[in-house]
């Protein structure tokens, strides 16, 4: 979930109606009582298969990688994944849920479902953008103790990004009746970093803080993620640290 302003949605005269009831407050509008999977998205995959012909097209014509990389906004080692395969890309089908992030990573592709899910149902370009700044490290998804992560969102005074408590509160308490149903949810999304103040190494939590929440109230203590890391040194050290997990 998200916020939306009102003025960018609603026409004037309805958004006056609005108004009467209520008036600079976050209000929650329930969606359409028509169930759908969890996740559920549609029309990315046919995007991914027609991006990477191109960029296929564009290698076969004798573009380099690097120039490749910059005009699709892709790390070069994913630019080299898709021009030096023989299989049609994408062979494997985008779903907001863990099985299909696992059948991504045995693909080759975890990095793939990344950017699938962050342009999709995790609402999240600016963060997609980003990653594809520097080649990643990309691991997973791992089953990691939940109590190594930190939440970063939250109603709380010390969270990084505070939210309404109501809002928290209820999207959590949906997510929990998610998690009790057994419905198949997609991984959390962790950083490791080493910050020059902590140098046994930290994970930052991208995504997944409303969902750890609800694990940690259900009394899950460990749930499947998938952790990118930047740097080779980084990376190392991850390895000496966490590899019992892997």
């Amino acid at each position: 979930m998200k916020y939306v302003n009102g003025k960018n949605i609603f026409p004037e005269a309805l958004l006056g109606q609005i108004q009467n009831y209520v008036s600079g407050e976050l209000v929650y509008i329930p969606a359409k009582e028509t169930r759908r999977t969890w996740g559920e998205s549609s029309g990315y995959k046919q995007y991914l298969i027609d991006r990477n012909r191109s960029i296929k097209a564009r290698f076969d014509a004798g573009v380099s990688i690097e120039r490749i990389a910059e005009e699709f906004y892709l790390s070069c080692e994913s630019v080299r994944k898709i021009v030096y395969t023989k299989k049609e890309v994408l062979a494997v089908e985008y779903q907001c849920t863990l099985t299909s992030a696992k059948a991504y990573a045995a693909a080759g592709q975890l990095e793939e479902w990344v950017h699938a899910y962050l342009l999709s149902d995790g609402h999240n370009r600016e963060f997609s953008d980003g990653l594809k700044l520097l080649d990643r490290y990309f691991l997973g998804p791992v089953t990691m103790p939940l109590a190594l992560f930190t939440r970063y969102c939250g109603p709380e005074e010390t969270m990084r990004w505070r939210i309404n408590r109501e809002w928290f509160e209820k999207h959590v308490q949906e997510l929990q009746e998610v998690i009790q149903r057994g419905e198949d949810m997609p991984p959390l999304i962790v950083h490791y970093l080493i910050d020059p103040l902590r140098p046994e190494g930290e994970f930052e939590l991208n995504d997944g803080n409303h969902r750890l929440e609800a694990y940690n109230r259900l009394g899950i203590r460990e749930y499947p993620t998938i952790i990118w890391i930047t740097e080779e040194g980084e990376y190392r050290q991850f390895l000496a640290q966490y590899a019992q997990y892997l």
